[in-house]
Protein backbone atom coordinates (compact mmCIF):
# COMPACT_ATOMS: atom_id res chain seq x y z
CA UNK A 1 0.00 0.00 0.00
CA UNK A 2 1.17 3.38 -0.83
CA UNK A 3 -0.33 6.65 -0.06
CA UNK A 4 0.45 9.51 -0.83
CA UNK A 5 -1.06 13.41 -1.07
CA UNK A 6 -1.42 13.52 -5.10
CA UNK A 7 -0.30 17.69 -4.30
CA UNK A 8 2.77 16.48 -2.24
CA UNK A 9 4.37 14.28 -3.96
CA UNK A 10 7.54 13.05 -4.07
CA UNK A 11 9.01 11.28 -7.07
CA UNK A 12 9.12 7.26 -6.82
CA UNK A 13 12.82 7.14 -7.39
CA UNK A 14 13.64 9.67 -4.05
CA UNK A 15 11.17 7.80 -1.85
CA UNK A 16 12.72 4.60 -3.10
CA UNK A 17 16.33 6.33 -2.29
CA UNK A 18 15.07 7.33 1.05
CA UNK A 19 13.95 4.22 2.27
CA UNK A 20 17.11 2.30 1.05
CA UNK A 21 19.41 4.51 2.76
CA UNK A 22 17.14 4.33 6.01
CA UNK A 23 17.74 0.44 5.69
CA UNK A 24 21.40 0.72 5.43
CA UNK A 25 21.33 3.28 8.45
CA UNK A 26 19.40 0.78 10.59
CA UNK A 27 22.45 -1.18 10.09
CA UNK A 28 24.22 1.04 12.51
CA UNK A 29 21.53 0.89 15.09
CA UNK A 30 23.09 0.38 18.86
CA UNK A 31 20.04 -1.80 20.13
CA UNK A 32 21.39 -4.02 22.69
CA UNK A 33 18.21 -3.39 25.22
CA UNK A 34 15.57 -3.68 22.85
CA UNK A 35 16.93 -5.48 20.26
CA UNK A 36 14.62 -3.12 18.05
CA UNK A 37 16.94 -1.54 15.15
CA UNK A 38 15.51 1.33 13.76
CA UNK A 39 16.86 3.61 10.30
CA UNK A 40 16.25 6.95 8.84
CA UNK A 41 17.54 9.01 5.99
CA UNK A 42 16.44 12.62 6.44
CA UNK A 43 16.38 14.69 3.01
CA UNK A 44 17.54 18.25 2.98
CA UNK A 45 15.77 21.09 0.90
CA UNK A 46 19.71 20.85 -0.46
CA UNK A 47 19.11 17.23 -1.82
CA UNK A 48 21.74 15.85 0.70
CA UNK A 49 20.40 12.71 2.40
CA UNK A 50 21.10 12.54 6.24
CA UNK A 51 20.91 9.02 7.63
CA UNK A 52 20.70 8.24 10.97
CA UNK A 53 20.03 5.54 13.38
CA UNK A 54 18.59 4.50 16.98
CA UNK A 55 21.60 4.42 19.72
CA UNK A 56 20.19 2.77 23.25
CA UNK A 57 21.60 3.28 26.42
CA UNK A 58 21.76 1.18 29.58
CA UNK A 59 19.77 3.99 31.44
CA UNK A 60 17.46 4.34 28.28
CA UNK A 61 15.88 7.92 28.79
CA UNK A 62 19.90 8.79 27.30
CA UNK A 63 18.62 6.63 24.21
CA UNK A 64 17.98 8.73 20.78
CA UNK A 65 15.63 7.66 18.01
CA UNK A 66 16.72 7.13 14.27
CA UNK A 67 15.11 10.09 13.64
CA UNK A 68 16.61 12.94 15.83
CA UNK A 69 19.80 10.99 15.09
CA UNK A 70 19.76 12.13 11.35
CA UNK A 71 18.48 15.41 12.14
CA UNK A 72 20.83 16.32 14.97
CA UNK A 73 23.80 15.35 12.27
CA UNK A 74 22.11 17.55 9.63
CA UNK A 75 21.96 20.07 11.49
CA UNK A 76 25.78 19.95 12.91
CA UNK A 77 26.50 20.10 9.53
CA UNK A 78 24.55 23.35 9.05
CA UNK A 79 21.51 22.38 7.28
CA UNK A 80 18.51 23.57 8.85
CA UNK A 81 14.96 22.93 6.47
CA UNK A 82 13.99 19.59 5.26
CA UNK A 83 11.41 18.04 2.99
CA UNK A 84 10.82 14.36 4.09
CA UNK A 85 12.33 11.28 6.10
CA UNK A 86 12.34 7.41 5.64
CA UNK A 87 11.59 5.62 8.79
CA UNK A 88 12.48 1.57 8.61
CA UNK A 89 12.46 -0.74 11.63
CA UNK A 90 12.85 -4.33 12.03
CA UNK A 91 9.23 -4.96 11.87
CA UNK A 92 6.92 -5.78 8.91
CA UNK A 93 4.27 -2.92 9.80
CA UNK A 94 4.44 0.64 8.86
CA UNK A 95 6.89 2.26 11.60
CA UNK A 96 5.98 6.57 12.64
CA UNK A 97 7.96 8.49 14.42
CA UNK A 98 7.57 9.02 17.80
CA UNK A 99 6.02 11.98 19.56
CA UNK A 100 9.71 13.75 20.65
CA UNK A 101 10.85 12.82 17.02
CA UNK A 102 7.64 14.73 15.47
CA UNK A 103 8.36 17.35 17.41
CA UNK A 104 12.21 17.35 16.61
CA UNK A 105 11.24 17.15 13.12
CA UNK A 106 8.99 20.02 13.63
CA UNK A 107 11.29 22.80 14.37
CA UNK A 108 12.85 22.18 11.12
CA UNK A 109 10.22 21.58 8.64
CA UNK A 110 7.01 23.05 6.98
CA UNK A 111 4.40 20.56 8.57
CA UNK A 112 1.70 20.50 5.45
CA UNK A 113 4.84 19.84 2.72
CA UNK A 114 6.98 17.69 4.79
CA UNK A 115 6.57 13.95 4.05
CA UNK A 116 7.22 10.85 6.51
CA UNK A 117 8.04 7.67 4.79
CA UNK A 118 7.01 5.09 7.26
CA UNK A 119 8.60 1.68 5.42
CA UNK A 120 6.55 -0.96 5.45
CA UNK A 121 7.98 -4.65 4.34
CA UNK A 122 11.14 -4.00 1.42
CA UNK A 123 9.92 -0.87 -0.58
CA UNK A 124 6.55 -1.00 0.41
CA UNK A 125 5.55 2.28 2.64
CA UNK A 126 3.29 4.68 3.32
CA UNK A 127 3.19 8.24 3.51
CA UNK A 128 1.51 11.62 5.23
CA UNK A 129 2.71 14.88 5.89
CA UNK A 130 4.15 15.80 9.53
CA UNK A 131 1.19 18.25 9.72
CA UNK A 132 -1.35 14.42 9.11
CA UNK A 133 0.74 12.73 11.85
CA UNK A 134 1.01 15.71 14.41
CA UNK A 135 -1.90 17.74 14.50
CA UNK A 136 -2.41 20.61 16.98
CA UNK A 137 1.39 20.65 17.46
CA UNK A 138 3.56 23.13 19.59
CA UNK A 139 5.75 24.93 17.13
CA UNK A 140 7.68 28.59 17.09
CA UNK A 141 4.76 30.79 16.13
CA UNK A 142 3.36 29.80 19.80
CA UNK A 143 6.10 31.27 21.33
CA UNK A 144 5.06 34.56 19.86
CA UNK A 145 1.98 34.17 20.57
Amino acid sequence: MVYIMEEKRLAKEVCEQLIQAAYEAKKMSYAPYSNFHVGAALLGKSGRIYPGCNIENAAYTPTNCAERTAVFRAVSDGEREFTAIAVAGDGDDYLAPCGVCRQVLQEFAEPEEFIVLMAGKGMDYRAMTLAELFPASFSKADLEK
